[in-house]
């Protein structure tokens, strides 16, 4: 009785410690992440976008960080004029006539700017969903289609009356999008797969790519292979046979015991057949020992011959010959669901090229003419990449401001999306955990035994919650940060990048629930919220605010046969609408679910006497933090 009581001593202690350094989080007991959109600019710029004027005179660059659209003429580089906007530009499009750029700008209640390209003016705004993203236009003009990241949706809105008319539901995370050249399909990259993923699902654990009929708006689901995650970015041939789509293929049914040979993670895309909705392969995009870590952003030459990517890992452009994404070519390497790698020598002659670039984090790319234009988002700065000139000459940059320098917490977050860092350069630590998020998958790393995989947790709040991992097996979020670089990325580094990771895993804050309305609890969740803090039902025994979790192991029944405890971590329930499937096992896909089927928390009340109206205020309220 005295090791417990001194062990509730002590993380009542940290609990007082952690309220005061998030007081400013704090509304009414609960974690108001308004932060996450509210804050003001940085000093950083964040390149994320770009797009090229009809006549190739001018760039516009959609600055993440700044908040800002900035013009570039071209071809000097020269930075002729910035627009500040209302949120985070997430996606930018010029309308056919090239008169006017229509951009996403992200929040809760995000904004869709329409731009005249001449005067600069905002000549009318129109309302779109939660974190909307990657604006496309059907080639008469008439229709845009935003997705909605975190309601999970895709926006039509009539252009010539600025308004709203449909929703389209997508599957999870929709991030990018792309209309055929005839405009009669819209393909969107759903990020994350959306599955449970535990031992006994003898289903695939995939993600989807989703095609709107823009006719019908009826929709088409193609699967993804399975271990497919972390989809970015997506583009149609100009012939409108292909799409292609970027994303990380995690071999997550294999003990990650190496990085070799894709080993854990490989590069890749994803060919569809876009005429027949029907999903053909996936190639590499990595070399036999040299990885291609984190592709992001990818588009098509105008004659369709090249497909260029940029790797958002390694600080690279990739250029593949277009035929070779297509050919029949030998199934090999660690995943038989990757066809080849392009840069190896068995897939026989043919131009493919993978050039340094000069920034880092490479993100968004554009294609004109010759000429390939980089968004590098930790350097402030495109690239500027010429196809026909040889590897010396054909490379430029275009400073965007003033070099950045960085902070330790910046430095942080380029270290953690860097796979420069790891091994043989396969992956970095955003491949699983994009957005120092979870990747959907389970991996049963060697850190706590192995036949005992368990689900990827978010990084949120992650050094704020001791322990780490689901077995607590790491004592606090700076001890997981440095076993990660040692048994993940199988690196071994400097003490300085540890430290700046963990400044910007710190840094890190919740995004504001869908679920929440005009910021606030809706009252079915203000009616959860007295259940979870009932004795009857008792949630806040193991989950108390402000973090939502009491930092203690308990049993909840999800042992698996060939488990090595009992006893798992209580994560926190903040941002977990986000974190699907729950419990350490990846069993159940909803909230609802894991309350409603698995009983979840009747150790402490009493589940089983709630009302199905009840068991929805409940979840409502969950979803809502």
């Amino acid at each position: 009785m005295h090791f417990f009581a001194k062990r509730k001593k002590r993380v009542l202690q940290f609990m007082r410690r952690v309220r005061n350094s998030l007081a400013v989080w704090a509304v009414c007991g609960a974690i108001t992440p308004a932060a996450a959109t509210a804050s003001p600019p940085t000093a950083y710029l964040g390149p994320s976008a770009l797009t090229v004027s009809k006549d190739g005179r001018n760039l516009y660059v959609a600055n993440a960080d700044a908040r800002q659209l900035a013009w570039v003429e071209l071809p000097g580089g020269e930075v002729t004029r910035r627009l500040e906007l209302p949120a985070e530009p997430t996606g930018l499009v010029l309308s056919p006539d090239g008169r006017e750029l229509i951009v996403t700008c992200a929040a809760p209640k995000s904004t869709i700017a329409v731009i005249d390209v001449v005067s600069g003016a905002v000549t009318a705004k129109t309302p779109a969903g939660h974190t909307s993203m990657s604006p496309v236009i059907t080639p008469d003009g008439k229709r845009l289609y935003v997705c909605n990241r975190f309601d999970n949706d895709v926006s039509v809105i009539d252009l010539a009356g600025r308004r709203q008319t449909a929703r389209v539901p997508a599957v999870r995370e929709p991030i990018a999008a792309a209309v055929t050249p005839d405009g009669r399909a819209v393909f969107v990259a759903n990020h994350l797969p959306d599955t449970r993923n535990d031992v006994l699902f003898m289903g695939p654990v995939s993600p989807y790519v989703t095609v709107i009929d823009t006719r019908s708006h009826k929709t088409t689901p193609i699967e993804l292979p399975v271990g497919s995650n972390g989809l970015r970015d997506l583009c149609i041939s100009p012939d409108g046979k292909y799409a292609y789509v970027t994303h990380v293929l995690g071999n997550f049914e294999r003990i990650p015991s190496q990085v070799e040979y894709g080993w854990a993670n490989m590069n890749v895309i994803s060919v569809i057949d876009a005429r027949r909705k029907k999903y053909l392969k996936t190639v590499g995009l990595d070399e036999l020992l040299l990885g291609a870590g984190n592709p992001w952003g990818i588009a098509c030459t105008a004659d369709g011959g090249s497909v260029c990517i940029s790797h958002a890992g390694t600080h690279e452009l990739s250029v593949v010959d277009a035929s070779r994404l297509v050919e029949e070519l030998p199934q090999m390497y660690i995943s038989p669901l990757v066809s080849t790698m392009v840069g190896d020598a068995t897939a026989g002659p043919g131009p493919w090229r993978r050039i340094k670039l000069p920034g880092k984090g490479p993100r968004g790319l554009a294609v004109a003419g010759s000429k390939v234009y980089v968004a590098e988002y930790f350097s402030d700065a495109l690239a500027v990449v010429d196809l026909e000139a040889d590897a010396a000459a054909g490379i430029r940059t275009i400073a965007l401001g003033p070099r950045p320098e960085l902070t330790a917490r910046r430095r942080g977050e380029l270290l953690f999306n860097d796979a420069t860092i790891c091994y043989q350069q396969w992956q970095s630590c955003a491949s699983c955990h994009p957005d120092a998020r979870a990747d959907g998958l389970k991996w049963d790393l060697l850190n706590d035994g192995h036949n005992n995989p368990k689900n990827t947790k978010s990084m949120l709040l992650a050094h704020a919650t001791p322990p780490t991992m689901s077995e607590g097996v790491r004592p606090s979020g700076e001890a997981a940060v440095r076993a990660g670089i040692q048994h993940i990325l199988f690196a071994d580094r400097p003490e300085e990048e540890a430290a700046a990771i963990d400044e910007y895993l710190r840094s890190l804050r919740p995004v504001p629930s869908p679920h929440l309305a005009d910021g606030r609890l809706s009252p079915a969740a203000q009616r959860g919220k007295l259940l979870f803090e009932s004795k009857r039902v008792g949630c806040r025994g193991c989950h108390p605010a402000v973090l939502y979790t009491d930092l203690t192991m308990h049993d909840v029944g999800t042992r698996s046969p060939f488990g090595y405890t009992d006893r798992f971590d209580t994560p926190t329930l903040v941002e977990v609408w986000r974190t699907a499937p729950y419990l350490h096992n990846g069993r159940y896909v909803t909230i609802k679910e894991l309350i409603a089927e698995a009983k979840h928390g009747n150790s402490r009340g009493c589940i089983d006497e709630l009302s199905e109206q009840e068991i929805d205020d409940l979840v409502e309220f969950v979803l809502s933090l």
